[in-house]
């Protein structure tokens, strides 16, 4: 397998697709996963005890029988409502082979043959189709004859005459499959097509996932790392795009599990970071990316642009707050205190005016011995 080269990790690369600059492509998020979506598109009848609305189209041909499909799917009950099975939650697409599907899966299947790559529909399957007369107490749980309602997303799929599933495969066959999906994903992000791009990496990293990489030891887990970090990595690229940062973040940080030094994953998570205005910890993590990438002037612009805001919102408000309390107080004239002889002025604790001070008039405090305090202040004459 080819040797990922390393390059900045500002500037373009056909293996891990940095193009941190391109224009924003905003992408249609999944809707709230808790209750089945309201669809308005004309209702497709499939079979009899199955039909389906589209919910967003899809692109090129439908899979075959025994094409080995990837999915994400939620699956509620009809009549509760009940949310009972979320791959989406679980962040692991599903694997099935059509025609090799579990009975429980037939109108699921039904479904994902009608569909095209990138396609998601709505699926309301009858219990004949689903779990049946005696539903499953186990997991998932889902009471006796009840109908079946999926939201459905079909990543990808592969055209294999056997209908071979990944566990049939050998580690160098399942690396392989990764591989040619992560270059059709690179193809299709030259072309800005981000979502077609992203189903391609999550079909590759599909074939590569946890139980499989807990098996791998020396140069084939290096091989599968080859192939499964630039997927994640370029997945959370079409996910700052699309302006879907949480889930660029959470791309980022898998591959910061199995590498915390990668210098591109941190630099991708702080711009994640950065956009959702998280500056501290976007900070933190181009400062780490710097110190293995000293040189890379994608990172020193981000640190640059970081501190111009700080400043912006420190200038800003600065501004606020002086809107609010106004103008600091001046400090008032302390008065001149005089003592003058009991003797020259008979008088105590009244106003006078005094002709010997001109344009300053006098006010008497307490006598003290043969003294009194006099303040003397330039406000206008006093009344004796």
């Amino acid at each position: 397998m080819e040797e990922i080269p390393s390059q900045s990790i500002g500037k373009d690369d056909e293996n891990e697709m940095a193009k941190e600059e391109a224009a924003v492509v905003h992408g249609e998020p999944l809707q709230d996963g808790n209750l089945p979506p309201k669809v308005e598109s004309a209702v497709e009848i499939l079979q009899e005890k199955v039909t389906k609305q589209i919910i967003k189209e899809g692109h090129g041909q439908k899979p075959s029988k025994y094409a080995t499909c990837f999915l994400h799917y939620r699956a509620w009950t009809e009549s509760t409502q009940h949310k009972f099975d979320d791959t989406w939650h679980e962040q692991r697409p599903f694997e099935m082979v059509l025609g090799k599907e579990k009975n429980e899966m037939a109108g699921l299947a039904v479904g994902v043959s009608s569909m095209k790559a990138g396609e998601r529909a709505l699926l309301h399957v009858g219990w004949e189709l689903g779990y049946g007369k005696e539903g499953n107490f186990s997991f998932p749980n889902v009471p006796p004859m009840a109908d079946i309602i999926y939201e459905v997303e079909l990543i990808g799929f592969d055209e294999v005459k056997e209908g071979k599933a990944r566990g049939d495969m050998t580690a160098e066959e399942r690396i392989g499959a990764a591989d040619r999906r992560k270059m059709d994903g690179n193809s299709l992000f030259k072309e800005e097509k981000l979502e077609e791009a992203m189903q391609q990496y999550e079909m590759a990293i599909a074939y590569l996932g946890d139980d499989f990489m807990f098996q791998l030891f020396g140069k084939y887990r290096d091989m599968a790392l080859a192939v499964k970090n630039p997927c994640h990595l370029n997945m959370a690229a079409c996910l700052i795009k699309l302006e879907r940062y949480e889930e660029a973040i959470a791309q980022c940080t898998i591959v910061l599990v199995e590498d915390e030094n990668n210098a591109k994953a941190l630099f991708r998570r702080g711009k994640a970071r950065a956009e959702l205005g998280q500056t501290d910890a976007a900070r933190e993590d181009f400062l780490k990316a710097r110190k293995h990438a000293p040189e890379d002037k994608a990172i020193l612009r981000e640190l640059r642009l970081l501190d111009e805001h700080d400043k912006a919102i420190y200038k800003k408000q600065k501004e606020i707050y002086r809107g609010i309390f106004g103008p600091p107080p001046q400090p008032k004239p302390k008065p001149t205190n005089v003592l003058v002889s009991r003797t020259q002025i008979q008088i105590n604790e009244f106003w006078v005016y005094l002709s010997a001070i001109p344009g300053h008039f006098v006010e008497i405090g307490t006598c003290t011995g043969h003294f009194v305090e006099i303040n003397v202040t330039d406000a206008g004459k006093w009344k004796l």
